[in-house]
């Protein structure tokens, strides 16, 4: 007889982590990383954890709101099959409204549940083949010129296959930023930017036009998510492809961006779309569109970056990966997971996601509640 996952007990964590240098955007500079690690207890003896990066200025969430959010889903699920993630989702949806951040470390460690109970490891409970090529770029923070341009080298120098540029702050700034990067890198290295959504429409296609002869790979998210209608008319005009960000987030967005046409290729994250299981739709969707995608991250640590990892091995169709800002902490506290080597990574052969918190930051967790 197979024994029952029933969910016993939930514990929510705060982590912060102070980064080793600013990373600055164009929604404005950050210092920390700060996350809910969220670990589900079951009957049978296994435990799943999860992991999300509240991004308050894109999500609408905190660490303080993912804490309070979690409480509430932690009463609803107690006692429940963990097995059952459709309607784990389902319950979480019927308690709140959005909250996508929250929801998805909760959606994280049932999958991390569901895989060890199928004896597999993540990628291959969710139907994926193991990637061996999987290399993350490497984000060059928005500055000034020479400084930007300095950056670029070092990156291209310590080994990664592709140099990421967040800019968003004046158009024609950004096209001296990227002239001097590509200037100091030379003509081989990938370059992909990020506006962040800080151009207006037109401000956006004058940018994009300036850019051409720099070779960019593509352009995310460069105008207000808000003016969604827009963006099938910046993608017309631009001769540099644009993936959209911050305009997707859940199933119901990416079908949207689809109909309109207003992309070119999709950014993934799981902290945007609710967790797995709406990732997954937005995969299939992506696929039947022939739209390429890329699977991005915020300020998980390589807890939840080895989840996508596993994540990005589901389909054929995703292409990018995005999955360097763990490598910006000042300290790690994962035990397991992915091993980062030049841009390179290597998943866990373990069953479920194949990492963990270490015990001693468990103990050191700023805030912790148990239910």
């Amino acid at each position: 007889m197979e024994p029952s996952h029933l969910i016993e007990r939930i514990e929510l964590y705060k982590l912060f982590i102070p980064l080793k240098e600013p990373f600055v955007i164009s929604l404005g500079p950050i210092y920390a990383a700060e996350s809910v690690l969220v670990i589900i207890r079951t009957s049978s003896g296994i435990t799943g954890y999860g992991e999300c990066s509240p991004f308050m200025t894109i999500n609408g969430e905190s660490a303080d709101t993912g804490m309070v959010v979690g409480q509430y889903f932690g009463k609803v699920l107690k006692g429940k099959d963990a097995l059952d993630i459709a309607a784990r989702i389902e319950d979480m949806d019927r308690v709140i409204y959005g909250n996508n951040s929250i929801k998805s470390a909760f959606d994280m460690a049932l999958y991390d549940i569901a895989a060890q109970a199928a004896n597999l490891p993540l990628y291959a409970f969710l139907g994926g083949k193991r990637k061996t090529d999987i290399y993350t770029d490497y984000t060059v923070s928005i500055g000034n010129p020479a400084d930007m341009a300095a950056a670029a080298v070092r990156i291209k120098a310590e080994g990664y296959p592709a140099i990421k540029v967040k800019l968003g702050k004046n158009g024609a700034d950004d096209i001296k930023r990227m002239k001097a990067i590509r200037e100091a890198v030379g003509p081989e290295i990938p370059l992909r930017i990020d506006a962040n959504q800080g151009w207006s429409v037109d401000e956006a296609i004058e940018t994009l036009k300036g850019l051409a002869p720099l070779d960019i790979q593509h352009c995310e998210e460069p105008i207000p998510r808000w003016a969604i209608l827009d963006l099938p008319k910046v993608r017309e005009q631009s001769p540099i492809p644009i993936m959209s960000d911050e305009s997707c987030g859940d199933p119901h967005e990416a079908e949207r961006l689809i109909r309109l046409g207003a992309c070119d290729m999709m950014n993934i994250k799981i902290g945007k779309s609710g967790g797995i299981y709406k990732a997954l739709q937005i995969v299939k969707l992506g696929e039947a569109a022939g739209i390429h995608m890329q699977v991005g991250a915020f300020m998980e640590s390589r807890l939840a970056m080895t989840a996508f990892a596993h994540f990005a091995c589901c389909s054929d169709s995703i292409h990018h990966y995005d999955f360097d800002t763990a490598l910006m902490f000042s300290e790690d506290p994962i035990e397991g997971g992915i091993v980062y080597d030049k841009g390179h990574i290597e998943l866990p052969a373990s069953h479920g996601i194949g990492a963990k918190l270490r015990l001693e930051w468990l103990q050191r967790m700023e805030q912790n509640v148990v239910i």
